[in-house]
């Protein structure tokens, strides 16, 4: 049996910068559920499929999105014509698997605290795959404080994902991460770019899942 687990995104904006803030665009799929129009993208876990997914009444075949210095801009559009970075939206009628909610969650990550956020910028960086970047980092709120992390695997017999995490007092307040560390300076939030600094997307969830391991 397939387990699948889906975790909300905060807004369709998040949900544009995670499939699009990356140098191959994410396939996104589009299905009703319970009378809502559900946009979503897949990651394979070791035995779960995880969908992050936000529901949005709009129809089209491709997300489109540009952050324009930092300025984001995003869409549903049915064809591509300007500047940006477009997902293609596959819509479904039918589902691979049934939909089962449940509270339960076998597969779930091992949850790692670093010290800071340089910590997390530099995380992203593995020389053993060094041309499979992927760098978005993820927040959500857990209790009175915010988490933002960074998920890893770990390859032996079995696969182990990972959760690395930071801890905040307050909300992320730019949907990028600024890192300066090169230069001496501190990773911080930013909606605006400056050449010669790396960025990396932050995406919203809407609330604290299960399968992140944080207890």
């Amino acid at each position: 049996m397939v387990i699948q687990y889906f975790v909300e995104v905060n807004s369709f904006a998040d949900f544009a910068r995670y499939v699009c803030a990356r140098q191959h665009p994410l396939r996104v799929y589009q299905f009703s559920y319970k009378n809502k129009n559900i946009f979503s993208t897949r990651k394979i876990l070791s035995s779960t499929i995880l969908h992050f997914f936000v529901v949005s009444e709009k129809d089209g075949r491709y997300i489109s999105y540009d952050p324009l210095g930092g300025k984001e801009s995003y869409s549903i559009v049915n064809e591509i014509t300007k500047t940006g970075t477009y997902a293609p939206i596959v819509e479904l009628d039918s589902l691979p698997f049934p939909i089962k909610l449940t509270k339960r969650v076998k597969d779930k990550f091992k949850p790692i605290k670093v010290h800071e956020l340089g910590d997390l910028a530099r995380l992203t960086y593995d020389p053993e795959w060094p041309d499979d970047y992927e760098f978005t980092l993820l927040a959500f709120p857990y209790k009175k404080k915010w988490l933002v992390g960074y998920i890893t695997k770990i390859d032996l017999d079995d696969t182990f994902f990972c959760f690395n995490y930071v801890t905040l007092d307050d909300e992320p307040t730019g949907p990028f991460l600024k890192y300066s560390g090169h230069k001496g300076g501190k990773a911080e939030f930013t909606n605006k770019f400056q050449h010669g600094f790396p960025y990396l997307p932050v995406v919203k969830l809407k609330s604290t899942h299960p399968i992140f391991g944080i207890k």
